[in-house]
């Protein structure tokens, strides 16, 4: 028993390394030379139009669908005029980063995966490496500088996408007027709450690119271990997103009590 303890406490260690190594690797590989700009450019087009159809779908039906239960809610208050203030803040803070953070890694994820995944199948990434390219600079680097661009501008487009819900809610249902809605939401625009959604995208970037790139160059067992690989991608990246959102809601409210 205690062998086998033994064993996976160094397994989980062995692979606490490999992963700091290989983020610290990646990091890094986006800084210096040779630049892939062609590559970069097509990863920005495929992580940011390609998954823009889904983030505005998925925000303006949230959108409408918060401000629809938020209103049944407010008007036994009688503060459904708060409307706006409301989802500025929870589309701002939470729906929004988590939402865009979640379709992308299901999204884009899976495909950074399976892709890399597949090319250390079939020996491209040792092909790579026989003529002197970096695979982490030359595949992880591009993909790890599109997400972090193109998520926050994601988030930001779902944020005016579900306020925007909410807003022909306000006026469709709730009998608010357009002035009154738009005044409240302007007035949670604050430094805090624009710093809390737009830092949140880049760390769940990060997370996305880190966790899917790692899973492909760690991919073994061929066609069946790509597999198993991008559906590990899409969980863990998932799972992890949530909980540095956690972490990063706690964090930045201490930090940033007073801007909130």
């Amino acid at each position: 028993m205690k062998s086998v303890l033994y064993g996976r406490f160094k397994r989980f260690i062995y692979e606490i390394d490999q992963l700091t190594r290989f983020s610290v690797k990646m990091f890094l590989s986006m800084f210096g030379r040779p630049i892939y700009v062609s590559e970069t450019m097509e990863q920005l087009y495929l992580v940011g139009v390609g998954s823009l159809f889904l983030v505005v779908l998925t925000g303006i039906f949230v959108g409408q669908g918060m401000a629809l239960q938020l209103n049944n809610e407010m008007a036994e208050m009688g503060s459904k005029f708060y409307l706006g203030r409301i989802m500025a803040i929870s589309i701002i803070r939470e729906i929004g980063p988590i939402l865009t953070g979640l379709m992308v890694a299901a999204r884009v994820a899976a495909g950074i995966t399976a892709e890399i995944g597949s090319m250390k199948s079939s020996h491209q990434l040792d092909a790579m490496v026989a003529f002197g390219i970096d695979p982490i600079r030359k595949l992880a680097a591009p993909r790890l500088i599109a997400l972090m661009v193109m998520v926050p501008v994601l988030t930001i487009i779902c944020d005016i996408i579900a306020i925007l819900g909410g807003w022909f809610i306000a006026i469709v249902v709730a009998n608010i007027t357009s002035a009154t809605y738009f005044s409240m939401v302007l007035d949670r625009l604050t430094f805090g709450n624009i710093f809390m959604g737009v830092l949140k995208p880049v760390v769940f970037a990060y997370v996305i690119a880190f966790i899917s790139c790692y899973k492909g160059f760690t991919t073994s067992g061929g066609t069946k271990g790509v597999g198993r690989s991008t559906n590990e991608s899409v969980m863990i990246s998932s799972v992890v997103i949530l909980i540095v959102n956690f972490v990063l809601t706690r964090v930045v409210w201490s930090l940033l009590k007073g801007s909130l």
